[in-house]
């Protein structure tokens, strides 16, 4: 079109198609969804014994220790200032106790029970813990806590949220390699303390910050239980010690 049949009505029908091209573009610029961070608060359940009289399928409850060592810890969350999004917890009975402990923290509040924070034993590269384990339970394992991984450990698509999980040392091992980009097998090399505190944060663009792993700062040093090198604790009252009379 040459310069000297170029009318009004022409630039017109320019300048409504470019219109109608910009609000395309910020069409769909409006389809791709902004996301945001999302802070991951893990929680170890605390310090429980064998009892060959709980339940199969959820375990032994807290030991007394435990019990201390679950309010220990949820005093120290409900210090952070954070308000949590959601709260989650284990189907196992140690980990619902802790969690319900914890929740005394946080009136008003509940959890929801989440399958795939079950302990369980993933593959790792130390044989000899894993040599009475099947394979296919190992696998089974590996696959429960990659789909949590995938299915929690991702950015906000609303806004900026804080979550909490409380479930077991395995889970939070195993969690911890993965958000770090590591063979994940080697998560027996970690080792956390009951009711001790792990802190992850999913950025906006997905990348992975692990803010603190294990952290028991909260809690006197006799009253940590759980991790490498930990004695075995008690809460019972010890013997009074009672000079003994002299024979005469």
């Amino acid at each position: 079109m040459s310069m000297r049949g170029f009318t009004s009505r022409d630039a017109w029908a320019i300048a409504f198609g470019l219109l109608l091209l910009a609000l395309a573009s910020m069409a769909s610029a409006a389809d791709v969804e902004a996301t945001y961070a999302r802070n991951i608060v893990l929680v170890r359940h605390g310090n429980y014994v064998a009892d060959p009289k709980a339940d199969p399928k959820l375990g032994p409850a807290l030991s007394p220790i435990g019990v201390a060592q679950a309010h220990l810890a949820g005093a120290r969350l409900a210090a952070m200032p954070t308000r949590f999004d959601a709260l989650y917890v284990s189907p196992l009975q140690r980990a619902r106790d802790t969690a319900a402990i914890i929740g005394e923290d946080f009136p008003g509040r509940t959890f929801n029970v989440l399958d795939d924070l079950e302990e369980c034993t993933p593959p790792t590269r130390r044989h000899e813990v894993i040599k009475d384990e099947k394979p296919e339970e190992l696998s089974r394992c590996k696959a429960q806590l990659d789909r949590l991984f995938d299915t929690h450990f991702k950015p906000a698509e609303a806004a900026e949220r804080n979550e909490m999980y409380v479930c077991h040392g395995n889970v939070i091992r195993y969690l911890t390699t993965r958000a770090l980009g590591v063979d994940t097998k080697a998560w027996l090399e970690l080792s956390v303390h009951h009711a001790s505190i792990t802190q992850i944060r999913v950025e906006a663009d997905g990348r992975f910050k692990v803010i603190t792993v294990g952290d028991s700062g909260y809690m006197p040093a006799n009253m940590l239980t759980g991790a490498t090198g930990d004695a075995d604790r008690s809460l019972a009252i010890p013997a009074l010690p009672i000079p003994q009379a002299k024979a005469k």
